[in-house]
């Protein structure tokens, strides 16, 4: 089991150091959480409940609104009526939501070309499809138990 413990902090670390990262490159105002739905809906796709969001994301619903309001406050995202439930809400990302994302990650050019020329593409490509079943591993058992 220690393992696993190993596993998950490193990827804790890597989480952490990337976040810093990330944010460093983001308009003022904005972090990581609030680039993360946005990357979220390009993803998965457009037209999810503010509630499925803040399940995906494992934060309380009163966080997801804050983004969410951050989000459309900048015109990044629009907040429509659900045309099948009255009572709900959709999320869906603007041409400026997409732009902001695409900028973001291209801001991160110069920190990618230092990570690559460290760490090779060649290892990235035969190490991310097992983080990719991982997470989806994760994602499925956190649905299970809930």
């Amino acid at each position: 089991m220690f393992d696993y413990f190993r596993l998950f902090n490193e990827i804790g670390i890597i989480e952490q150091l990337s976040r810093t990262l990330l944010e460093a490159r983001l308009p003022p105002g904005f972090v990581l959480a609030q680039f993360s739905v946005l990357n979220h809906l390009v993803r998965v796709g457009d037209g999810r409940t503010p509630v499925a969001m803040a399940q995906a994301f494992q934060v309380p619903k009163t966080s997801m609104t804050h983004s969410l309001a951050v989000l459309e406050r900048g015109g990044l995202i629009e907040i429509r009526k659900n045309p099948k439930d009255g009572r709900s809400k959709l999320v869906y990302i603007t041409d400026a939501g997409q732009k902001f994302r695409q900028d973001a990650i291209n801001s991160l050019a110069p920190d990618l070309a230092r990570i690559a020329s460290a760490f090779p593409p060649e290892h990235v490509a035969r190490i991310l499809p097992d983080l990719e079943a991982l997470r989806k591993f994760l994602d499925t058992d956190r649905d299970a138990s809930i």
